[in-house]
């Protein structure tokens, strides 16, 4: 079992609620204040779960770098010059090669739910899946 602390607890639901107005900030259309929240509760839910100096080593690896950049530069796009949709092109551009490792790891945790592992595991969708995620089958 994975003992939390307070912050981390914390942190666990700015994420979760950056994710949620990220994602509804989507759904409107791109609208900018709940991409801004979004954001911002995501940063902070970060830096509270893995704290402040492994988040700086998180975005300042050089494999990361990229990523960073662009992550960074759509947060500006969309706080600043007020271009909502040029934004989340490039943020998520960074996202995607910021936590594109951890895909993996997300769709094995979702095969193992209730509801949506049988529909992740189905023939017809697991193949589709295992590309999109990066998923290495490994052979019996």
């Amino acid at each position: 079992m994975i003992w939390l602390s307070e912050a981390q607890k914390f942190g666990v639901a700015f994420t979760f609620g950056g994710f949620l107005f990220f994602t509804f900030g989507i759904f409107t259309f791109f609208d900018r204040a709940l991409l801004a929240l979004g954001n911002i509760l995501f940063i902070i839910g970060l830096v509270l779960i893995i704290g402040p100096n492994k988040t700086l080593v998180f975005f300042n690896r050089p494999s990361k770098r990229r990523g960073s950049l662009c992550f960074f530069t759509g947060i500006v796009f969309i706080l600043f010059f007020k271009w909502t949709f040029t934004g989340f092109i490039v943020e998520l551009f960074g996202i995607l090669n910021l936590f594109g490792d951890f895909f993996n790891i997300i769709v094995q945790f979702l095969r193992s739910l209730p509801v949506i592992g049988p529909i992740l595991n189905h023939p017809a969708v697991a193949p589709v899946i295992d590309r999109i995620a990066g998923v290495r089958v490994l052979p019996l």
